[in-house]
């Protein structure tokens, strides 16, 4: 799947074409309203989940731990969701991730559903690198192997 296929917004930055990680999330009923369409809110975990999965694939943790103690962690600063089509009960969702910008704190993803190669729903995360000790949150910067995993595209397992 490539971005040609969601002709939502742009922002006008290089986003790329194919995505860093793919996976897939059957609609739960506890996703849905009572007409059995997946409810707005819902799209937010499927993307914090799709986001952790590849996380796992390029064998990072959304919490991990330091050896000079604390663990870095990723806080998120923005979340957004365009919605394009309409998901239902069972739906076999793709989620398609893609690492729009790796910045020097920060990184921000593009995740598009889609059922059967039909655009559902555009969302987007930026998270921050952050490094959690005794209660205290401070942004630090995206340590070089771990920019190198989240630059390197992998497959669900």
């Amino acid at each position: 799947m490539t971005n040609s296929s969601f002709p939502i917004v742009s922002d006008g930055s290089d986003e790329p074409s194919e995505p860093s990680f793919v996976t897939k999330r059957r609609v739960e009923f506890r996703d849905t309203d009572a007409a059995g369409i997946v409810h707005f809110s819902a799209f937010f975990p499927m993307m914090e989940s799709a986001e952790h999965a590849f996380l796992r694939a390029s064998g990072l943790s959304v919490m991990q731990e330091q050896e000079s103690g604390g663990s870095l962690t990723w806080p998120r600063v923005a979340a957004s969701c365009d919605y394009l089509s309409a998901a239902r009960f069972e739906d076999v969702l793709q989620i398609a991730l893609f690492v729009d910008h790796l910045g020097t704190k920060s990184v921000r993803y593009r995740f598009e559903f889609s059922r059967d190669g039909q655009p559902i729903a555009v969302g987007k995360l930026t998270a921050v690198c952050c490094h959690f000790l005794a209660g205290k949150l401070t942004s630090v910067v995206i340590p070089d192997s771990v920019r190198e995993a989240i630059s390197t595209p992998v497959r669900d397992s």
